[in-house]
């Protein structure tokens, strides 16, 4: 049986405000964007390459608004993507050198935390 991971929930205070960063700043596709009703809209956003989406919205979630962690993105080069984040206006951490991989951290405007990663390449020895 496949078990898939295919969306997560993202607690935020301003839906605009989120869908902007995420798709304007951080470069991921906005896929869905519906209000059902006054008490719910819901915004399906997916980072480029991926299986997996975020979800913001009203209604969506009982979560505090930034109480997110360890959310990770894989990137094939960390280099890139930390200048990407940073040529787009995201206040992004130094890249960080570690033996499991090379990582950057930032955060949406809410405070959900978010890590980057390039996997070291498996050398033949």
């Amino acid at each position: 049986m496949d078990w898939k991971l295919e969306l997560v929930a993202i607690p935020v205070t301003d839906v605009d405000r989120a869908k902007t960063f995420y798709v304007d700043q951080v470069g991921f596709v906005a896929d869905h964007d519906h209000t059902v009703s006054d008490e719910m809209r819901f915004v399906q956003l997916t980072p480029s390459g991926s299986a997996c989406s975020i979800a913001i919205g009203r209604g969506i979630t009982d979560a505090e608004p930034g109480s997110v962690r360890g959310m990770q993105l894989v990137v094939p080069d960390i280099n890139a993507a930390h200048a990407s984040l940073q040529e787009h206006g995201v206040e992004v951490s130094d890249v960080q050198h570690l033996p499991w991989g090379d990582f950057v951290f930032f955060s949406d405007p809410d405070g959900n935390g978010w890590s980057v990663q390039a996997i070291p390449t498996q050398s033949s020895a």
